[in-house]
């Protein structure tokens, strides 16, 4: 009889050799734990290289998941629990786990070739000076998972592909987790591979009656969380996006054309709506930035939703037909799956770095719109803003996402088609004194797809005249068409919805103000000041450019403005050269996301040092 004990929230690393199916091992069971009805988040961490240095700590995959009976908001600060395969994945981890942690580690993963590669000396084997008060689970994983395939026809080399199930196995019983979902996936995968089907089934079922075999083994139940009524799904960042952007073009009645080049983080987007062709989604695989920008811009004249999604490099090389996008007022979405850069940089590590790119970074007085995703269900929502911003006023819009979203994965309770906002294109079908550069109150002209009579217009990215949209040299001209296509981005703000705090007072010492991704560990950060009775409050920006109406009164009601942010401070610059307030930033230039506890320390600091 196993004892059994409750737990509220659990967080779980799984780290190995990137080789070693830690995200595979991952990624199933978040989606056992979101089906058995927990509230979760995830944070895969993995290299760059296709095959990185095996054994080296360079080459550790890592996939963090975060779980429980209340409210996640992040994928967790200090794990729980390590799972380290090997020594690099031990060595690089351990430092981060709580004390008092659970450890699971595969002897065989720690022998002579191992710890060299980990950088161990000789001597040095962690698990013959095994730390005090962390409770270890040695399991040999290799030698038990080759003792289970021994009936299974399969090479040598194969059988140890599998051990990342069979500790998939043993962490499910640990948390009394179903087999289901995972056998059905395995089934899926593998239905034209008897052998390797029945190896990981076999390998999944050993790791959990393992478990059983053990005296004196403690099991967790984390009972179902209490979320709202309604249908969920397990879903990441860059899954939500593609979404997002089929749910846009049919609320539009648009056909929708994605054109992109394969780029890290962003190319699931591709994936995803490739997928997707039964709901009118048109991909094109381009043979470069360029051409895959101008490629969705041919589309939006054509009377599509023009979208293309790249990364910071990718984006770099997108700029000049991005001032051609704008130029042209024809409506375009533009995806930002940050990474960390500059040039090609740390293509699997996440970043928020692109900011002044997304506002500043084009030639000539180039506004466009920016809304910034801020987890991985809201990428839906930007996706769908952006689009329909885009459509509604004639604009090209920037939606930026980063590699932390685009892979985490949490809880979705998706919408019905009615619950989302009307997209109505402003289309021109009277042919009677058509000028192509007339506008509403908005400044937003109208879309005459070509092929119809009587509205035939010249596009292009000369300067055009004023109404008529001919080409035109006048000083004066230029100078009101520049004014004009700002002032139509400007009046963009005027459909944002009333900006409102997240948490705490309306006044108070101090406001922490983010963008994009930075929004859970600052809720998070946020709430436990408040528990312990500091003054504080939290507000997340959605729309960067342009800033909402309303902001500037509200940051002015805080003595003090606290802006955590992945990259070396570029919000906070936009924010002090718009609202001429005093504000601090707290930089975090890693390749990881922040942790609520350095927040928290931050805040303290700020309210401290505020106070002298």
């Amino acid at each position: 009889m196993k004892n059994t004990q409750a737990l509220k929230k659990v967080t779980i690393l799984f780290a190995g050799d990137s080789g070693d199916g830690i995200q595979l091992a991952g990624s199933q069971f978040a989606n056992t734990t979101a089906l058995a009805g927990n509230d979760l988040s995830t944070f895969p961490d993995f290299p760059a290289e296709i095959r990185a240095p095996i054994g080296t700590v360079s080459g550790v995959s890592g996939f963090q998941i975060n779980f429980g009976s209340e409210e996640i908001h992040t994928p967790g600060g200090r794990p729980d629990v390590l799972v380290a395969l090997n020594a690099a994945a031990y060595r690089k981890n351990f430092p981060s786990l709580k004390s008092a942690g659970t450890i699971i580690v595969d002897p065989a993963g720690f022998d002579k070739k191992n710890l060299r590669l980990a950088g161990y000396d000789d001597e040095e084997n962690p698990l013959l000076n095994k730390p005090a008060d962390y409770q270890f689970y040695e399991i040999e994983v290799t030698r038990l998972n080759r003792d289970a395939m021994k009936e299974v026809e399969i090479a040598p080399r194969d059988r140890d592909r599998s051990r990342n199930m069979f500790v998939l196995g043993f962490i499910y019983f640990l948390y009394n987790r179903d087999l289901e979902v995972t056998l059905h996936f395995l089934e899926e995968k593998f239905k034209h591979k008897p052998d390797a089907l029945e190896a990981n089934k076999k390998a999944l079922m050993a790791g959990y009656n393992y478990g059983d075999t053990i005296e004196a083994i403690t099991r967790f139940r984390i009972e179902k969380a209490k979320l709202p009524a309604g249908e969920y799904r397990n879903v990441t960042g860059n899954q939500a996006l593609a979404l997002g952007l089929i749910a846009a073009s049919k609320k539009a009645g648009l056909d929708l054309f994605y054109g992109s080049y394969p780029i890290t983080p962003a190319s699931d987007i591709l994936h995803e709506l490739a997928a997707r062709k039964n709901y009118g989604v048109k991909t094109f695989q381009a043979e470069d930035e360029i051409a895959a920008i101008t490629s969705a811009i041919g589309a939006s004249f054509g009377g599509a939703l023009g979208v293309t999604g790249t990364s910071g490099p990718g984006m770099a090389l997108k700029t000049e037909a991005l001032g051609l996008a704008m130029m042209l007022e024809l409506p375009l979405v533009v995806v930002n799956v940050q990474r960390g850069g500059p040039s090609t940089g740390l293509p699997t590590k996440t970043e928020q770095s692109d900011l002044m790119q997304a506002v500043y970074g084009r030639n000539g007085e180039t506004p466009i719109p920016v809304i910034a995703a801020s987890s991985p269900s809201d990428c839906f929502w930007a996706a769908y803003e952006g689009a329909k911003y885009a459509i509604e006023h004639m604009t090209p819009v920037i939606v930026l996402s980063d590699g932390y979203l685009a892979n985490s994965s949490e809880p979705w309770l998706f919408p019905k088609a009615a619950d989302l906002a009307e997209i109505k294109a402003p289309f021109r079908t009277e042919v009677e004194n058509y000028l192509p550069y007339e506008r509403d109150e908005r400044e937003v002209r109208e879309w005459a797809i070509p092929g119809q009579a009587g509205l035939e217009h010249r596009l292009g990215g000369l300067e055009k005249e004023d109404k008529t949209g001919n080409v035109s040299y006048d000083a004066e001209n230029h100078e009101l068409m520049v004014k004009t296509r700002a002032r139509k981005v400007a009046l963009v703000a005027k459909d944002y919805p009333e900006t409102r705090l997240l948490q705490g007072a309306e006044k108070a010492d101090l406001l922490v103000l983010g963008w994009g991704n930075t929004k859970g560990a600052i809720q998070v950060a946020v709430a436990q000041a408040l528990v312990e009775g500091l003054s504080v409050a939290q507000l997340h920006l959605r729309y960067i450019n342009p800033l909402p109406e309303d902001l500037g009164a509200i940051l002015q009601r805080y003595p003090h403005i606290l802006i955590p942010e992945l990259n070396d401070g570029q919000l906070v610059r936009i924010i002090r050269d718009h609202y001429l307030v005093k504000a601090d930033v707290l930089d975090k230039i890693q390749g990881k996301p922040f942790l609520a506890e350095e927040i928290l320390a931050q805040i303290k600091k700020v309210l401290k040092d505020g106070n002298h």
